[in-house]
């Protein structure tokens, strides 16, 4: 098992927990008299799944480094790239007001449910 590999999925699973609490820190204080109270839980939903998933990758990075497998250190760079554009679409939707933006959501959440069933699948076929 590559160490280094290891130490990246748990940078990134670190880096999307420590900005996700940033980022509700944000939704909650600094955006609370700016934006609508449904933007408020529009941005509040970016937050939630990037937490939720942020806590995945951590995981997933614990799990590879006991098993060396390589669909989880795959499962992780999907996550993050899931995440970066179902919670970022979110947050540039609130805070630009680009609707278009909401388009782009749906991306990212098919990519969050697709690591999710590729982890299931692999999780099956696997013969340990």
């Amino acid at each position: 098992m590559n160490t280094t590999k290891f130490k990246k999925c748990f940078l990134i699973g670190a880096l999307m927990m420590a900005t996700g609490i940033a980022l509700g820190a944000f939704g909650a204080h600094g955006l609370k008299n700016i934006v609508s109270e449904y933007y408020l839980t529009v941005f509040e939903k970016g937050v939630f799944y990037q937490l939720i998933h942020g806590l995945a990758i951590l995981i997933l990075s614990l799990l590879y480094r006991v098993t060396g497998k390589e669909y989880i250190k795959t499962a992780t760079y999907i996550f993050f790239v899931s995440i970066i554009i179902f919670s970022g679409s979110l947050y540039l939707l609130v805070i630009t007001n680009i609707k278009i933006l909401g388009a782009i959501t749906p991306i990212g959440g098919s990519g969050l449910i697709f690591t999710w069933c590729y982890l299931a699948y692999k999780a099956l076929r696997d013969k340990e």
